[in-house]
């Protein structure tokens, strides 16, 4: 009776659709009812029995291998704005017997699941292109299977929504461009490190004039001390509209958590301070502007 009870909560959970095999097995079975009636054959009543038997057990197998999962979002990396990205996703199997054949969809995508085991789960990574920047909701997913015989489609929806936010798309000049064109050096020249081909952005001061005179214009590269106490951005001057402004910003504090450098930005209003704010605090201040 309990076994019965599980398998009625199992089956309100499941969406059922046909498929072109169910088709197959209805005319299979509708021929061979009328050639046991026209005929009376011992083997084609076996063979309408055995049709029969199999189809009829397929749903409740079907439902059983599929019923009993559950999924759920988990934490995953940052979005950003025009940057495929991935949402995880736990499939767990909390019942004793292995789950076969399974499909993780979301509108136009899939993803095909390992045979499940009995009280395991897994990780699936489904791709996402998310087309703005602030908050993001993700749902509709739902599981399907065919097992075992592919005669019907079913349909597990996931309840469990994502709620997160999209960042702006980290575009612009590099970190090590904006500070070559800064009149202010950030740290002491310490030491030379070579040449480096001239891009237009250094200094005239650095050009190596041998170079110069063998018909290759190079600059001198130097080692600095960083002894300065923060980097500063400006958000007025980081670009000339609000949108590549943000990208700029998103683009440099990036690079500063990357390479482990203090910051601060001078947003309109507000500044944001790498040494008192995380960040993935100061990345949000950026996406809910």
């Amino acid at each position: 009776m309990k076994s019965l009870r599980t398998f009625a909560q199992i089956y309100k959970r499941i969406d059922q659709h046909a498929t072109r095999y169910s088709v197959v097995v209805v005319v299979l079975l509708f021929g061979l009812f009328l050639e046991a009636y026209m005929h009376d054959f011992n083997l084609v009543y076996i063979t309408l029995f055995f049709t029969f038997s199999l189809a009829f057990s397929a749903g409740p197998i079907g439902i059983l291998n599929l019923g009993h999962l559950e999924g759920s979002y988990v934490p995953s990396g940052r979005l950003f704005t025009h940057q495929e990205g991935h949402l995880a996703m736990q499939i767990y199997n909390p019942s004793q017997t292995t789950s076969w054949s399974v499909i993780l969809r979301h509108e136009n995508k899939s993803i095909p699941l390992e045979p499940l085991k009995g009280d395991t789960s897994t990780i699936l990574h489904l791709p996402v292109l998310p087309e703005k920047r602030g908050t993001f909701t993700h749902k509709g997913c739902y599981l399907e299977s065919k097992y075992p015989l592919s005669t019907v489609r079913l349909v597990l929806k996931i309840n469990d929504s994502y709620n997160g936010l999209v960042y702006p798309e980290p575009k612009g000049i590099s970190l090590h461009s904006f500070l070559q064109k800064e009149e202010n050096n950030y740290g002491e020249e310490k030491e030379f490190d070579g040449l480096r081909a001239y891009d237009g952005s250094q200094k005239l001061s650095h050009i190596h004039w041998a170079s110069v005179a063998k018909g290759e214009m190079s600059v001198k590269v130097f080692t600095k001390e960083t002894q300065t106490p923060k980097l500063v951005f400006n958000f007025y001057t980081a670009a000339t509209d609000d949108e590549a402004r943000l990208s700029q910003l998103c683009l440099w504090v990036l690079e500063c958590e990357k390479q482990n450098l203090p910051f601060m930005i001078q947003m309109p209003n507000k500044v944001l301070n790498s040494t008192k704010e995380s960040t993935d605090v100061i990345l949000e201040t950026l996406a809910r502007y």
